[in-house]
């Protein structure tokens, strides 16, 4: 690998990813009901793994995973992090952008962020907003602080709220109420969608959707969630362009296809499978949109792109926005059980999908076992960085896998959500755990049970059958290697 960085330019590092996409959310994956021409170019003229993972089946946990290169179920206050949560990434440990800032890459982190912001429990949305992205290794961020569904809905540029009047300082509260303005509960009759009265979307109502938390100020500040795929394409466009002349990585978070689903006119309405739907058109566009740039700059030989997602899917999470009644017979997950939330493999299965022309060929599928939390190491060694111990800790070198040179699996790969999982060759195995069987306000099936659970991947993709008892001495095998990695000091 010495011999490609020494031959050209160190390449560029674009990862797109995006939000609650499932399995079989794409064409190049399957989907029948709508096109997604842009990312399946991706796989056409790049590799498709079909055997790739998130570290966990929620959002928050993932990326700290990703950005990190640790385990997220080894540091508390990993779970799905408030609107008002302080940073969760310690400033004491190296980081998948640090790495790259080291390489000499100009690195930005453009889109959704949810990884907390300030460090004392407080956050004071009028002032300097730090610590946060750029005090872990971008050199720029444009961010959506949380998740659409949570307050503030407000971008946060470097330091700052973009567009705050200063008159009209913003307050949040994820306690109790603030402010007069108007809540999903009080006033249902100011909202463009109704949230499901299961799941507590029914509070502050910003651009006529009600969010989970109070928020009160910073009206100039506010998104409209039509315009913001298009916001923050610009701003990846922009930082694109202003740093061709030198590598630099993107880390492009997409708000597509989380909740509240509301994408542009240009897509409400066009996919015929209701908002959602509608919104997986936006991200196909979105990431056409950069492709695009990328071309017209003369980039695009000498950029890595990879395209995933932080979980599996859901369709109804916490709004009655259409989606379960206009889903037909699409199945988000494909072939695999359970979703976002999910032990099962629709929690963490996730498409996958690495664009390098001239070092990963074009058109390839593997089905290599692969997870996220490795891109820290692999991009490290890919740039010449070499980690200090105890950062990256749990990211294995899987550069010669991720560019397509070898079909050898990940020795394992643990999985997170209410509980942990481990899969080893052919056979994953699926902790014990008291939780819940089925999440009834998303309909998913999250894979608790009181027993081991043991399925054959090969065999038995779809987790039907549990081999637990025929398979005894696989089981105490793979759960004391579990045990082995929990118990490292990481």
């Amino acid at each position: 690998m010495a011999q490609i960085i020494s031959a050209q330019q160190k390449p560029n590092i674009i990862i797109i990813y995006a939000d609650d996409l499932g399995y079989g959310d794409l064409g190049c994956y399957g989907m029948r009901g709508i096109t997604t021409p842009n990312i399946d170019r991706l796989a056409q003229q790049g590799l498709k793994f079909t055997n790739a993972h998130t570290t966990s089946a929620t959002c928050t946990p993932s990326r700290y995973g990703i950005l990190t290169g640790r385990y997220p179920w080894r540091q508390k206050g990993t779970g799905v992090a408030p609107g008002d949560a302080s940073l969760i990434i310690p400033l004491e440990r190296g980081t998948l952008p640090a790495a790259l800032q080291n390489a000499g890459y100009r690195t930005a982190a453009i889109g959704k962020w949810h990884l907390g912001l300030g460090n004392n429990g407080t956050i004071d949305w009028n002032r300097e907003i730090k610590p946060g992205p750029n005090e872990v290794g971008f050199t720029y961020s444009f961010i959506m602080p949380a998740t659409l569904d949570r307050v503030p809905c407000v971008y946060v540029e470097n330091h700052h709220v973009v567009n705050l009047d200063p008159n009209d300082p913003i307050e949040v509260n994820y306690k109790q109420k603030i402010g007069s303005e108007p809540t999903g509960k009080e006033n249902p009759e100011k909202l463009r969608m109704k949230p499901d009265p299961n799941q507590g979307h029914a509070q502050t109502i910003v651009d006529s959707i009600s969010r989970i938390g109070w928020m009160s100020g910073g009206h100039s500040a506010l998104w409209k969630d039509a315009d913001i795929a298009g916001d923050i394409t610009k701003k990846a466009i922009t930082f694109i362009g202003k740093n061709r002349t030198q590598p630099f990585f993107l880390y492009f978070a997409t708000g597509d296809i989380h909740v509240p689903r509301y994408p542009h006119s240009m897509f409400r309405g066009k996919s015929g499978m209701g908002l959602r739907g509608d919104a997986i058109l936006q991200l196909d566009w979105t990431v056409g949109k950069i492709v695009h740039a990328l071309d017209s700059l003369g980039l695009t030989k000498n950029t890595l792109i990879i395209f995933s997602s932080d979980n599996g899917p859901v369709v109804n999470d916490g709004y009655l926005d259409g989606s379960v009644e206009n889903l037909g017979d699409h199945k988000p997950a494909g072939v695999l059980r359970g979703g976002k939330y999910s032990i099962f493999e629709a929690g963490t299965r996730v498409p996958f999908m690495v664009k390098w022309p001239g070092q990963v060929k074009a058109g390839k599928t593997t089905n290599t076992l692969f997870s996220q939390v490795d891109l820290y190491a692999s991009l490290a060694k890919l740039t010449g960085q070499s980690l200090k111990e105890g950062d990256g800790a749990d990211s294995f070198d899987r550069l010669n896998a991720l560019l397509g040179k070898t079909a050898e699996d990940r020795p394992f790969v643990i999985e997170e959500a209410r509980g942990l999982s481990i899969t080893k060759g052919e056979w994953k195995y699926i902790a014990p755990n008291n939780g819940a069987a089925l999440a009834k306000d998303v309909n998913i099936e999250l894979g608790n049970l009181p027993q081991p659970q043991l399925y054959n991947m090969k065999n038995d993709i779809q987790e039907q059958h549990n081999a637990a008892e025929k398979h005894p001495e696989i089981v105490k095998e793979l759960a004391a290697l579990l045990e082995r990695i929990k118990e490292e000091k990481k």
